[in-house]
């Protein structure tokens, strides 16, 4: 896949690019509803012999129209949109740098340096995208934008139990900590990325040795507490309970959030190792303990209750597998 990044106004040359085939979006997610732009976008590509195209926006909108602060926690940061977009078979990923200039561009604007400028021979969308200044266009007014340069495919709503597939509701199911219904929306489950730090080595102590992930972008998370999650390191996938939290059984008053894994039957070294957490059940919320028995007694049920969980899943998938 080619990455292309482009900042307003572009030098791109319209006579040397492809004709594509452009699925628009700001993906955060990637959820279901953005996978059938997506892949909706790849199939009419290859029908008509075009190059598949997605066309997303850094940082979020909201930053620059004012609507949220500096801050913004994505759901899949940059870096992960490319590694799924790539895996979806895209040909080419753009990403433009969402300033004020572009903010500004009128709806016609947008379309004749963005769309056909891009050689865009056909737009894929869902049916509440827009598109210019304060997002005056819409899908239905892109063919008359489009002066005849390019076709369009409209993407209905996708739904699962009578609701509207959607960022916002994935962005509500992980504040929640509903992580087993993730998957419902997402098409699987919910994942961060990081790298194995050092910690204060009190998991060891007790005897529960964790991976202390320090996280490689500014990802949304679940609310802190207990979970039956996954690990992958090394291209391999290991099950394991994990805390997010701030550890007030030892420290009271630590600002400092940690994301501690204690994988089951493993005692590889795996500081320095890039790991990405997979997040399947909440178990509990977090609390302070009137000791270190007590803790290491609760965290004995933790990790039996993520172990059946575990279990119970795999016993699933065989039994679906043997149907």
């Amino acid at each position: 896949m080619k990455l292309i990044h482009l900042t307003h106004p572009h030098e791109q040359n319209k006579l040397e690019l492809p004709p594509t085939v452009m699925a628009l979006g700001f993906f955060d997610g990637i959820h279901l509803g953005h996978q059938c732009v997506i892949r909706t976008a790849k199939k009419i590509a290859d029908e008509r012999g075009y190059k598949s195209a997605v066309m997303t926006f850094h940082p979020h909108p909201s930053v620059v129209l004012g609507k949220n602060d500096a801050h913004v926690e994505y759901i899949t940061p940059m870096r992960d949109k490319e590694k799924i977009v790539q895996s979806l078979g895209i040909d080419i990923l753009y990403v433009i740098k969402f300033d004020e200039s572009f903010a500004g561009l009128l709806p016609q604007q947008f379309v004749d340096d963005y769309i056909i400028g891009l050689n865009v021979k056909h737009v894929v969308a869902g049916f509440d995208y827009s598109y210019g200044r304060l997002g005056k266009g819409k899908m239905e007014t892109l063919p008359f934008h489009a002066r005849g340069e390019f076709t369009q495919t409209v993407i209905e709503k996708v739904e699962f139990q009578e609701e509207k597939v959607s960022s916002t509701a994935l962005r509500k199911l992980i504040r929640n900590g509903e992580m087993e219904q993730i998957p419902s929306i997402l098409g699987r489950a919910y994942t961060v990325a990081g790298t194995v730090i050092h910690g204060d080595k009190r998991g060891r102590q007790i005897g529960f040795p964790t991976a202390n992930v320090d996280l490689s972008d500014e990802y949304l998370l679940p609310p802190v507490g207990v979970y039956a999650v996954r690990l992958k390191v090394h291209d391999e996938w290991y099950d394991g309970v994990c805390n997010i939290g701030y550890k007030p059984t030892f420290k009271e008053d630590e600002r400092q959030l940690s994301i501690e894994v204690h994988l089951f039957e493993f005692n590889k070294d795996i500081y320095d190792q890039n790991v990405t957490v997979e997040w399947h059940m909440r178990i509990r919320a977090e609390k302070k303990f009137n000791g270190i028995d007590e803790l290491v007694e609760q965290i004995a049920k933790d990790k039996k209750t993520a172990q059946e969980y575990f279990m119970s899943e795999k016993n699933i998938l065989a039994f679906s597998n043997e149907k």
